[in-house]
């Protein structure tokens, strides 16, 4: 087969290794791409957010399955144009994809069908904000209602905290993104990404991880696009998993279906796992970067052939296959990221660090013609450890590191230690 990624980060490098190694895979073309993922496959320089050059790309090449990375895409129906064209397509349309798209078309939706989340208030200016607040009692979460690159979300321990955060978003930090904002219920427990399969009203488990969003160790500093990650989730028991999937996922899948906007891709459900039981905290509409990282190197099935199935609406009849080993991405990140931060540092010794339990994916490099790595982003390296459980993973993972000579760059050193 002939397949079409789309996206350029670490989720689409780790995606690109999981297409390439499939059997079904002929040629695999990859737009934008990155330097790393030109071993992989034709890296075609086409933007993720042209959508008009990548429905060029996909009349010229005739792919047999497009997959779409990130979210961006997705929310402006990147999809539903592709099939319009006659592609087959590996993620949701438009419709689908607001649950991403828009933080309060998801509350709205959990709310419609029954699913359990924090309490929240959709607010449009900063006095129903501060309004909201202040009957949160002050200790909320603050979020930007649309795209955000997973910045804009403000854990706020007062109302002083809170309000500043609002008033920043309704002021453009986001651009549009934050001209709505959501001021929700502050809720306690440990956290836990579930992925999810769904071919419209099916939906099969797809894996576990567990992020680490905080830029710092002992999970202080600012919010990030996520430092690492540990899959399974360490607290995602079975029963917690299957109750998940029959609460929340197929609730969702179902109604959604009923509704005329089904659901086709991956389901990512953000979940705190409060005394009282799970409760989505978000949903994302892909795989997430870094858990993408983790998960991925555990599955064992063909991605491809699971790819087909869910747009051939053929789940009922596919069953996962998985590593029993742990695994553990550790993010390596320039100096100052999420804020500001400089490009084009050189990074040395990564050609050692690979082995049978280590693999390593570019989330933001370039690669000079005489072979020199340097960073190009903020998120430049994840290094994924694996194990026979997580304290092993965790080993292979921050061994590696330690083999990688990049004196600009930082990681967390706390990934995944309890």
């Amino acid at each position: 087969m002939k397949i079409l990624l789309i996206g350029s980060g670490g989720r689409e490098h780790a995606l690109a290794w999981s297409i390439a190694a499939s059997a079904l895979t002929e040629d695999l073309l990859i737009a934008p791409g990155s330097d790393a993922m030109a071993a992989l496959g034709r890296c075609i320089d086409v933007s993720v957010d042209d959508l008009d050059g990548l429905m060029e790309l996909a009349a010229s090449e005739a792919p047999d399955l497009v997959v779409v990375g990130p979210e961006a895409p997705l929310v402006a129906g990147l999809v539903d144009r592709m099939e319009a064209a006659g592609h087959a397509v590996f993620g949701p349309r438009q419709a689908a994809a607001q649950l991403e798209g828009s933080k309060g078309f998801a509350r709205e939706i959990c709310a419609k069908f029954g699913i359990r989340q924090p309490g929240f208030t959709i607010c449009t200016d900063l006095a129903a904000a501060h309004a909201a607040i202040d009957a949160t009692g002050g200790a909320c979460v603050i979020k930007a209602d649309g795209l955000a690159a997973g910045k804009g979300v403000v854990v706020a321990d007062d109302a002083d905290e809170a309000k500043a955060a609002a008033a920043k978003m309704l002021a453009g930090r986001f651009g549009d993104a934050g001209a709505t904002l959501l001021v929700e219920e502050r809720i306690n427990g440990p956290e836990a990404s579930l992925f999810a399969l769904i071919d419209g009203p099916n939906a099969l488990f797809m894996g576990s991880a567990q992020d680490h969003k905080r830029a710092f160790d002992g999970d202080r500093g600012p919010n990030t696009g996520g430092m690492g990650a540990v899959s399974p989730a360490p607290r995602l028991s079975d029963e917690l998993r299957d109750q998940v999937m029959d609460e929340i996922v197929l609730p969702l899948a179902r109604g959604m279906a009923d509704d005329g906007t089904p659901y086709r891709g991956i389901l990512y459900v953000g979940l705190m796992l409060t005394a009282d039981g799970p409760q989505v905290i978000e949903f994302n509409c892909r795989l997430g970067d870094p858990e993408a990282q983790v998960i991925l190197p555990r599955l064992r099935s063909d991605i491809v052939a699971v790819m087909l199935a869910t747009v051939e609406g053929t789940l009922g009849h596919v069953s996962l296959r998985w590593d029993d080993r742990s695994a553990v991405t550790v993010v390596m990140a320039a100096e100052g990221y999420p804020g500001t931060y400089d490009k084009g540092s050189a990074i040395g010794g990564t050609d050692a660090v690979e082995t049978e339990d280590v693999i390593l994916f570019h989330a933001g490099t370039k690669i000079d013609a005489d072979g020199t790595l340097r960073a190009h982003g903020g998120r430049v390296l994840a290094v994924t450890g694996l194990g026979a459980d997580v304290t092993a993973a965790r080993n292979a993972s921050y061994d590696a590191i330690k083999a990688i000579s990049w004196p600009q760059g930082f990681y967390r050193r706390d990934i995944a230690a309890s």
